[in-house]
């Protein structure tokens, strides 16, 4: 007996789909989809009118972990751009720069005595008074392999914008993320390798420089993150660290009374 087809109204003309169609065309990963994440993927895309032919939205399945729905990220600012309360959006990314300050950059512009640690986005709408602002770390999405190692500001930036319209306009993009979003398991490396590598030379060097800037305590400094030095500091503690400096910073050229909140 053949399965049924479910019709779906979509932004690009009507296309059919069943539970075949989606197992052979439209699942990445080397998992077995099950009948009730088939289902739920047809339903989302018919939910959402999208395309999953044109690459709108496909499956990610690993091992026995629970299937993923991806949605690719025209998705989110083509949309976007069509809702009537949408006023636009800004997003760029943020980083430490040469004067070992955080930065805020439109765009995805990073010199090389820079460093990245995050992207933003601002999302007008018009009924809101103010703009919903949006910032990810690299640190929770950086997965270390392909694009992201080519070009970690665009990506970066991309989540950004992302997961700041799907927070914004919650009705439009219930249920839908970008495939940066999704820990691929089977091809990032372990958490703890990542965050646990050594920092660089001139990282260090950038954290000297800090704590001299905001006559913060050394030895306190170190005591604090359980470290001997600032040459073995790792990289997930380093942005912490940065943070925590620049805030004290900032707090002391207001003539406020500067805290180290690390």
């Amino acid at each position: 007996m053949s399965e049924a087809l479910t019709v779906i109204q979509t932004d690009h003309g009507e296309v059919s789909l069943s539970p075949a169609i989606v197992r052979k065309f439209l699942v990445n990963g080397q998992g077995n989809v099950s009948d009730q994440e088939v289902t739920m993927f047809i339903a989302l895309c018919k939910y959402q009118k999208l395309n999953p032919f044109l690459k709108e939205a496909y499956l990610v399945k690993f091992g026995a972990a629970a299937a993923t729905i991806v949605t690719g990220k025209e998705v989110f600012t083509k949309r976007a751009s069509k809702i009537e309360k949408c006023q636009g959006w800004e997003a760029g990314i943020t980083i430490i720069n040469a004067e070992k300050k955080l930065e805020r950059r439109t765009g995805t512009l990073v010199l090389a005595n820079e460093i990245l640690v995050g992207g933003w986005c601002k999302v007008h709408r018009s009924d809101w008074k103010v703009p919903f602002e949006h910032e990810v770390s690299m640190i929770e999405f950086d997965k270390k392999q392909s694009s992201w190692k080519t070009m970690p500001a665009t990506m970066i930036r991309k989540v950004a914008i992302v997961s700041g319209l799907r927070d914004s306009f919650p009705e439009n993009f219930q249920g839908l993320y970008d495939e940066d979003e999704i820990q691929e398991q089977e091809e990032i490396p372990n958490f703890e390798e990542v965050t646990n590598e050594i920092i660089t030379p001139i990282k260090a060097e950038t954290i000297n420089s800090m704590l001299k800037e905001t006559n913060t305590n050394e030895a306190q400094f170190l005591k604090f993150y359980e470290i001997e030095s600032v040459e073995v500091m790792t990289n997930e503690i380093f942005i912490k660290a940065m943070l925590a400096l620049s805030k004290k910073k900032e707090l002391a050229t207001k003539n406020t009374a500067p805290t180290l909140d690390i």
